[in-house]
């Protein structure tokens, strides 16, 4: 166990960097869905592992050695690695668990404040529209979901673009992306450098996003006229404040991902010096590698800790 706790904690010093140099050469579907499920499967094992550590250095304490009905102290010459780190590992769990909580909890609030709020104007369908001047739009998730868009906005924007801004939206509040970018703030609780996943998440997001937009509208043009012109007109007012899990079309690198949607080959989409297919499949063998070692990791760990406590209780290992 001295040797695979550690895994799932170093793990992401490689798997991190992998992962944003193969979603850069994705689609942003595809991108999307690496980037989440990445750092959601790095957390889930840092938080295994850190798990771990503390109960393998709590069960070297008497009193919680007799709890457990241990007959003797647990075997293996790991004590002096572990039981200094199991108070650390605790109290790195406990923050963890109470950030998660937390921002959980926050989110649910923001929604609810902004549906109240959202609600309390008239709504044309999904449409919901503020009196406010500021321009701004944004997806709002909940059920059902709502496009929330300021008369400035509207004012901003001609009637084909703020159909394909509408479409936007809408991509946004079909595909769930606010899950997505939960499950990245979440997991960048967990382990610090997560956090590297959330900025190209949010940029694939919504290239999907506009990408669904393009192929509604049908105009790639006017999507990406829509875009440009809705964020040029967002940042020269201040806008008020909206929920952080509230996806929007003006954010992110605009100048970008409208050249990705007048680039026929996508190009604005990959860095350069993009690798060749052959290089995508070593870079994704790198990755997979990367998370199935942080996974048998903490599996391999959580079994030897069970079968050092099995050993002192005084069972034969594997009853």
């Amino acid at each position: 166990m001295i040797f695979a706790v550690w895994l799932p904690l170093v793990m992401p010093l490689l798997a991190v960097p992998t992962a944003r140099r193969l979603a850069g050469s994705l689609p942003p579907r595809a991108a999307a869905w690496l980037l989440a499920g990445c750092a959601a499967a790095l957390a889930a094992c840092t938080a295994a592992a850190l798990g771990l550590l503390t109960v393998a250095g709590a069960l070297r304490l008497p009193p919680v050695a007799a709890f457990g009905h241990l007959e003797r102290a647990l075997p293996g010459g790991d004590a002096v690695v572990t039981v200094p780190a199991a108070p650390v590992a605790g109290a790195l769990l406990a923050c963890c668990a109470f950030a998660v909580a937390r921002r959980a909890l926050r989110h649910r609030a923001e929604l609810r404040a902004a549906r109240r709020a959202a609600d309390a104007h008239g709504l044309a369908g999904d449409l919901c529209v503020l009196p406010e001047s500021a321009p701004d739009a944004y997806a709002l998730p909940g059920r059902p979901g709502r496009v929330v868009v300021t008369a400035g906005m509207l004012r901003a924007l001609p009637p084909a673009e703020r159909e394909a801004l509408f479409a936007h939206e809408r991509a946004h509040l079909a595909g769930r992306h606010h899950l997505f970018l939960l499950a990245a703030e979440l997991a960048a609780v967990c382990h610090p450098l997560l956090r590297e996943l959330r900025s190209p998440l949010a940029y694939a997001l919504e290239r999907w996003a506009d990408e669904s937009a393009a192929a509604r509208v049908g105009d790639r043009q006017v999507t990406a006229r829509a875009i440009g012109r809705a964020a040029l007109a967002a940042r020269t007012h201040a806008a008020a404040p909206r929920p952080s899990a509230a996806a929007a079309a003006t954010t992110g690198p605009v100048p970008r991902r409208v050249a990705a949607l007048l680039g026929s080959d996508r190009a604005a989409d990959r860095p350069r010096g993009r690798s060749l297919p052959g290089g995508r499949r070593l870079i994704a063998a790198a990755l997979l590698a990367c998370v199935a070692f942080s996974a048998a990791g903490a599996a391999d760990a959580a079994a030897d800790l069970h079968q050092t406590v099995e050993t002192a209780q005084g069972e034969q290992p594997g009853r």
